[in-house]
């Protein structure tokens, strides 16, 4: 039962864009790692054929209380896996719609003119181009260590540092065990495509995060100060939660929503690995978050990452969903712009970030183009980050100020961002970031051989 509830949780993070299937893979904590990585790969090679045999059986309408995702995954290891091995209510469900289930894939062979499970399958799509250029992107947790430190590491392990990149084109050319210091964002180290660090003792104890670049980009631009009370509205796996205790140097306030027990519970592992105090999990929709609540009347900063189509990431599965119907856009796109809406609604609400994993229009410019327009002039766009290559389409005046990522174009995932302020002189936060933000110093172990070091306070855990 556990397999299958996990299977479910990693599907349903793929859905809403919170990363790729390996890092919620190993995210989940489940024990058999392969085995919950083989059993979510499958369930997604056979998405389509089981969307249509649970329409077809109409399971979830006689089962209202099954979530979507995991009767995919209890229906694909009924019919083409090893059979539901669990026992309980699961093996009972299953037992109890096996013969209709059967009936519909029988019908369904019939319909398409195949007589084996694996010709339904339609023909095994190459992997997006973006996906094999996207280089491994490792964020240096600045609670547990220093950029310095996990440098001399990985030095120590063989890796050879080039120092910090001057352009796009020096991360593309990354290959070996050569590594760089990212030329847009601070602790942020960029390797080879591929390199796998998830039995690093590194990340194992939480001093680097698997983080794509674009997915730093809310909590970078956001940027609160040590000390604020911040709200991160859709928080689930915790990543970026992460980010924002370690900008914040776990001095202030982090509030984290997320509807989902069993995420909330994966995060909260997370958070604790990575060091992170001050902060307060809640299993609650955001939007029905009291904005007048007094214990958020000194929230200034508040990042809203929410559900959305996943289109812009890059290392989808065949079988997985890559282009969203107009229905399934249009209901996203009305929550997004639900929830931005409810974000604004915070009194003391000095700076807000709306981000997404997602390529759509609808679900990133139309959004914060209604918004705005319901909020008059309340409210206003932000060009933060200046030097960042990729602008917003121009969906509307200032759409320009909203950035995107691609594959192509940033070598990351496909990813959007806008930075909201309130209008007039109350405004407490500055409308772009400080120079500081847009130059990255070159880490200290880069100076010349036998310079005297810079003395500094050591209060992080040394990595050995």
């Amino acid at each position: 039962m556990a397999l299958y509830s996990a299977a479910a949780a990693v599907l349903e993070g793929l859905e809403r864009g919170d990363g790729g299937i390996k890092s919620l893979v190993y995210n989940s904590r489940f024990p058999h790692v392969r085995q919950l990585y083989a059993l979510v790969s499958e369930t997604l090679r056979y998405s389509p054929v089981l969307e249509k045999l649970l329409a077809g059986a109409a399971l979830l309408q006689a089962e209202k209380k099954l979530p979507p995702q995991l009767a995919k995954v209890l229906v694909y290891d009924l019919l083409f896996g090893k059979g539901v091995k669990c026992g309980g209510r699961w093996k009972a469900l299953a037992r109890r719609h096996r013969a209709r289930l059967e009936a519909e894939l029988a019908r369904l062979k019939v319909q398409q003119k195949v007589s084996r499970n694996e010709d339904l399958l339609a023909p095994v799509q190459a992997v997006s181009p973006g996906a094999s250029q996207v280089p491994r992107y490792v964020r240096v947790n600045t609670l547990k260590t220093c950029v310095d430190d996990v440098i001399d590491f990985f030095k120590r392990q063989g890796y050879s540092y080039l120092g910090k990149a001057a352009s796009v084109e020096e991360l593309r050319a990354l290959s070996g065990k050569k590594f760089l210091l990212d030329l847009h964002l601070p602790e942020l180290l960029v390797f080879p495509p591929q390199t796998d660090f998830h039995d690093n003792v590194l990340y194992t104890s939480g001093h680097i995060i698997l983080q794509d670049k674009a997915s730093c980009l809310p909590a970078f631009l956001l940027c609160p100060a040590a000390g604020s009370h911040v709200i991160d509205a859709c928080a689930a796996p915790g990543n970026k939660t992460s980010h924002l205790a370690a900008i914040l140097k776990n001095k202030g306030q982090i509030f984290a929503f997320d509807v989902d027990t069993k995420r909330l519970a994966t995060m909260n592992t997370l958070l604790m690995r990575a060091g992170v105090t001050g902060f307060q999990l809640a299993q609650q929709d955001f939007l029905t978050v009291d904005p007048g609540d007094p214990r958020y009347s000194k929230v200034t900063h508040i990042l809203l990452d929410p559900s959305c189509s996943g289109s812009g990431m890059v290392t989808r599965l065949p079988g997985e969903e890559a282009a969203p119907s107009a229905q399934r856009l249009q209901a996203l796109a009305g929550f997004q712009r639900r929830a931005l809406g409810h974000a604004l609604r915070f009194p003391a609400l000095q700076r807000l970030v709306y981000s997404t994993c997602s390529w759509h229009r609808e679900e990133n410019e139309d959004v914060v183009h209604s918004v705005l327009q319901e909020w008059g002039s309340t409210f206003r766009l932000v060009n933060a980050f200046p030097s960042w290559p990729c602008r917003g389409f121009a969906a509307f005046p200032g759409a320009e100020c909203c950035l995107r990522a691609s594959p192509a174009d940033t070598l990351t995932n496909g990813f959007f961002v806008a930075v909201l302020e309130p209008c007039g002189e109350e405004a407490a936060v500055p409308s772009s970031l400080p120079a500081a933000a847009e130059e990255i110093p070159e880490p200290s172990e880069g100076k010349v051989a036998g310079a005297a070091p810079k003395k500094r306070k050591r209060k992080k855990q040394r990595v050995k």
